[in-house]
């Protein structure tokens, strides 16, 4: 069968401060997974730049029989859309979705898109593989475990399916479907790697536990060092993004990896995230030998009674001591804050911004809770009526879209306005973005902001 994989036009926020978009490495997975027996054209809309009428000519020259379609919760109106040019395209296609949304909102997902045909849940290499299997030898679908699809005006939810233990054993994704030169950040050709998939933690804000069932799986050091080597030698690329939740939660297997870029002399550059508290100076160390450059780490709150109150199992002295240690070796640090949760005020909020201005960060990013589905706010939110909207586009860390007790919205989008402002509009930070020949960034960044709260 002939099988179009994409990934819908949407211009994100993380897209137009920043200039670039990451890979769809979902998609370049299940592709790597499903080529074995199909032919399999992949289309990166966002990097593309394409419109829906770009998808639609591509899909006219392929004409696919399957159109399978990724999309997080506000690209998934773009989804829908792309969803409903397929079938205008070839009204026989099979059309699937995938992505974290409609993991959660299976049944939602076909009630408000007539023109999809299945869903496929979670981790979805062996239930694609099953599902083209099924769709090509007409075989029934409930069958396949880890979907919910279509049959005339019935909905039905098939067994869920078991996570993959041994990662080691998915392929490498396949890079050679996507235009990887397109993809930089600052004119440097860059690329993107999943080395684990789960979170053990349970964040009340976060879906990635639920989506992974709750448990961490980490590539063996000798199989990431071999996909490294690929992109270092076949791609000739020298930056790479480690998109881990937690790249170091396994502090051994992180520093087997360091070594082994060491050990080949690979003068690559990378960054990652972490926990505050999955840090120690001898892997701090080891990772800036291996060319570790930046480390996003999720901070939350500035308010320890916040920081207790979604279940992020951390201290404010714990996050002072691994910034200080990343720092002393040399190592950017990128810390993500979220306000707006159920339990802030006013007061919280401007704890969280004081609090980020006394860390010594190079970068700050704040963003406005969003209870995704998946996550235990959504299900409180929705259950007790404190969502402003089922607009998903809406959806974007920049808007308001749950009522919280203590605030309103106005006064919400004044402090997410008040974060960045005060935090990068310092003498400290413009003459480091100045030394540093990297002001685009954060005046991007900053006007991005401004001009959403602004209305423009």
């Amino acid at each position: 069968m002939k099988i179009c994989l994409i990934s819908p036009p949407y211009n994100s926020a993380v897209k137009s401060a920043i200039g670039t978009s990451s890979p769809p490495l979902g998609l370049a997975y299940l592709a790597s997974v499903l080529r074995k027996n199909h032919e399999v054209k992949i289309i990166d809309s966002c990097i593309l730049d394409y419109t829906l009428e770009d998808v639609r000519r591509e899909l006219k020259n392929f004409y696919p029989d399957v159109v399978g379609i990724t999309s997080v919760t506000p690209s998934i109106p773009n989804a829908y859309a792309v969803a409903k040019t397929a079938k205008e395209v070839r009204e026989d296609c099979t059309v699937v979705v995938g992505g974290p949304h409609v993991t959660f909102l299976p049944k939602q997902t076909l009630r408000e898109c007539p023109f999809i045909d299945v869903v496929v849940k979670g981790e979805g290499e062996k239930t694609a593989e099953e599902l083209m299997e099924a769709i090509e030898g007409k075989q029934p679908l409930k069958n396949v475990k880890g979907i919910t699809f279509r049959k005339g005006n019935e909905i039905i939810d098939t067994e869920p399916r078991h996570f993959i233990k041994n990662i080691d054993e998915i392929p490498f994704p396949s890079r050679d479907l996507l235009p990887m030169h397109l993809y930089q950040a600052n004119g440097i050709r860059y690329t993107t790697m999943l080395t684990s998939r789960g979170c053990p933690f349970r964040c009340s804000f976060c879906s990635s536990s639920r989506l992974f069932g709750g448990f961490w799986r980490g590539r063996s050091p000798e199989n990431v060092l071999e996909e490294i080597k690929i992109i270092y030698e076949d791609y000739g690329i020298r930056n790479v993004e480690f998109m881990d939740d937690t790249f170091t939660l396994d502090q051994k297997r992180a520093e087997k990896i360091c070594d082994g870029i060491i050990r080949e002399g690979w003068d690559i550059s990378w960054g990652a995230s972490s926990r505050v508290d999955t840090l120690s100076r001898k892997l701090v160390e080891k990772m800036k030998r291996a060319g570790c450059w930046i480390l996003f780490l999720g901070i939350e709150s500035g308010s320890q009674k916040i920081l207790n109150s979604i279940g992020k199992r951390i201290t404010l002295e714990q996050v002072r001591k691994a910034v200080r240690i990343v720092k002393e070796f040399g190592i950017q640090v990128l810390g993500s804050f979220i306000i707006g949760f159920l339990q802030d005020t006013v007061e919280t909020i401007n704890k969280t911004i004081n609090f980020a201005k006394s860390l010594n960060l190079d970068y700050a990013e704040f963003s406005i809770l969003t209870p995704y589905p998946g996550t235990p706010i959504y299900d409180y939110a929705s259950k007790n009526g404190l969502l402003l909207t089922k607009d998903w586009s809406r959806y974007n860390a920049v808007e308001p879209v749950m009522r919280i007790k203590g605030l309103t919205e106005k006064q919400l989008k004044s402090l997410f306005q008040k974060a960045y402002i005060t935090f990068y509009l310092r003498p400290n930070i413009i003459f480091r973005w100045i030394r540093d020949r990297q002001f685009t960034f954060v005046k991007s960044a900053t006007r991005l902001v401004m001009n959403y709260l602004l209305g423009r």
